[in-house]
């Protein structure tokens, strides 16, 4: 804790503790003529508070007036102030046709009132003004007293340059000149165009040195005459001079970055143009300082001094002026809690700094339980944090509820870093949106599109076992259409070798019969038995391939073992058995 101005305390304490010094040594007045038996004996109520009680109470009333007129405060650290400006230099065109009257009452007197507004719109940015016609002269730099520079502005007229015609070439030189140290220079200007109608060197000099210009035009397309302050009309060789609108002047603004708007009667215009300037132009950092950032403890000696006086003026007797004090420190408990949880922030702070984080996070959070300040919810956090304890420290930064502001983005953005270190990165990418909708910070930003890839490759993996499952299924399947129809082929080639036997045995039979009949007979009868074990042999491969597709049994598998030790189309079984071990081994593409 410290004072803000510890001077009272060096030049009224002194005194003070002086004077009351001398009161409660002085005896009464009566007691010079009476002794102290008497003296008890003549008072009304001897119950009442004593001289010297209520001369103690009225100086511990002076002693908290003094510490509370010092102001103690409480140091929350140091907050960084940077101030921001966008410079904008008015160019007041002042040649002899702003006195047209095509819009009331002239063009000049109509640009001066939008120049006002837009002065009265800008007031935390830095305004300079500059008036031309043929020659230009800086009127105001930048500066932020909007004040001068509306009286600087208003005392302006087409008498203030003598020699007539408009440059605008000499306008831009003039804020080249008055602005070299600054890259990027804004021009807000109000005229009628003049009567240029190619606006190349111009523009080429403004790109050259940095310059973006923002065109109000003033005036009509329809025109009016220049009506002089004497109240002819301006004339030219006899003839009456007529001046318009020049649309030209356009392409100054829009070619250099700049906007062009044509004036109207009411103050939009110039609204909407600074609007447009503050939007494209980026506000210039002019001063930066760090301040202290403290808390107020005056009112609480101050309270005490106020309740200190009551009792000292009062009639209360001893024990009324008891009870009462009783009767404030029993059902004002939080109160005088509260008047020293500074003691128990600063030392909170000083763990936290010394690294003790479990004592930080346990001082703050008991202060945050019992206040509900969402700074105590904070830092109870942030020591949470860096003890590890993410989950904690995300429950601690959801209570911390900031209004708005810079606060409320910096806790959103802690909040995410809590929920990504848990593992929770979904509700992290939430938390830091959040933050940025608030506040654009660098380091937020980043740590977002971290947690968006990190969040890309978790349902990558997520997705490649699924991939890898279905390849696998894939591969099971084509491998069965192929044992299927390896099976299939077999028993075509055993139905083929079957007929292609049943037909050598006719023709041996033919050829037996012609030999000798007994012969024929018995080999008929072995012709038969053979036949009967060929279609036997059919019946159980046809079997086989039905009870295949079905299904195989350990019977029919038995009976295809004992196929494939015979020489009979094998080997789309032994290729079928090799790719089968194959796949087992080898990813399934």
């Amino acid at each position: 804790m410290t004072f803000l101005h510890p001077e009272f305390l060096y030049y009224m304490l002194p005194p003070l503790f002086l004077l009351f010094a001398f009161l409660l040594t002085q005896k009464e007045h009566q007691a010079e003529f009476f002794s102290k038996d008497v003296m008890e004996k003549l008072r009304v109520s001897a119950n009442t508070l004593t001289l010297k009680a209520r001369n103690a109470l009225f100086l511990i009333v002076g002693f908290f007036t003094v510490i509370a007129l010092a102001q103690p405060v409480v140091k929350e650290g140091k907050v960084e102030v940077k101030a921001k400006s966008t410079d904008i230099t008015i160019a007041l065109d002042i040649s002899d046709s702003m006195l047209a009257q095509d819009v009331y009452p002239n063009r000049l007197e109509a640009a001066k009132q939008k120049a006002l507004t837009l002065l009265e719109e800008a007031k935390n940015e830095r305004i300079g003004v500059v008036a031309f016609a043929k020659e230009s002269y800086l009127v105001s730099p930048l500066s932020f007293d909007t004040a001068a520079v509306a009286f600087l502005l208003s005392q302006l007229d087409t008498s203030s340059i003598t020699e007539k015609g408009t440059d605008f070439l000499s306008l831009l030189d003039v804020v080249q000149k008055s602005q070299k140290e600054q890259d990027r220079k804004v021009v807000l200007l109000l005229s009628d165009g003049g009567d240029k109608d190619d606006f190349s060197q111009e523009i080429a000099f403004a790109k050259k040195h940095g310059i973006v210009v923002f065109v109000l035009g003033m005036g009509t397309k329809k025109g009016a005459p220049i009506r002089l302050q004497d109240g002819t009309f301006l004339q030219h060789n006899g003839e009456m001079l007529f001046t318009k609108l020049n649309d030209a002047i356009a392409t100054l603004a829009t070619k250099t970055g700049g906007v062009y708007i044509e004036g109207t009667t009411s103050f939009e215009d110039i609204k909407m143009m600074f609007r447009e300037i503050v939007r494209m132009d980026e506000k210039k950092e002019l001063k930066s300082q760090e301040i202290e950032r403290t808390k107020p403890l005056f009112y609480y000696p101050l309270g005490i001094a106020m309740f200190l006086l009551l009792i000292a003026t009062s009639s209360f007797g001893r024990r009324e002026s008891l009870f009462i004090a009783l009767f404030f420190l029993t059902f004002h408990q939080d109160a005088n809690a509260g008047m020293f949880d500074f003691m128990k922030l600063h030392e909170a702070k000083k763990a936290y700094e010394s690294g003790e984080f479990d004592k930080a996070a346990q001082l703050y959070e008991a202060h945050a339980t019992k206040s509900q300040n969402p700074q105590s919810h904070y830092n109870t956090a942030n020591a949470y944090y860096k003890q590890g304890k993410y989950k904690e420290a995300a429950e601690s930064y959801k209570k911390a509820a900031f209004e708005e502001g810079e606060s409320k983005a910096k806790n959103l953005s802690n909040l995410g870093n809590a929920y990504a270190k848990s593992g929770d990165l979904q509700k992290a990418l939430t938390s830091y949106e959040e933050s940025l909708k608030i506040k654009e910070e660098k380091e937020t930003r980043e740590n977002l599109e971290t947690v968006k890839k990190a969040l890309q490759k978790q349902e990558q993996k997520e997705e490649q076992p699924q991939e890898e499952q279905n390849s696998k299924d894939n591969g099971q399947k084509q491998e069965k259409e192929k044992s299927s129809r390896n099976k299939d082929e077999q028993n075509k080639s055993n139905q083929t070798d079957n007929s292609q036997e049943q037909k050598e045995s006719q023709g041996k039979q033919k050829q037996e019969d012609a030999k000798e009949p007994k012969e024929k007979k018995e080999e008929q009868k072995a012709t038969d038995t053979k036949k009967d074990d060929k279609q036997e042999q059919n019946s159980d491969v046809s079997e086989a391939k039905t009870q295949d597709e079905n299904g195989m049994n350990e019977a029919e598998e038995r009976k295809w073992i004992e196929m494939l030790n015979k020489n009979v189309s094998s080997y789309m079984y032994k290729l079928s058995d090799e790719t089968t071990q194959k796949s087992s081994n080898e990813k399934p593409w």
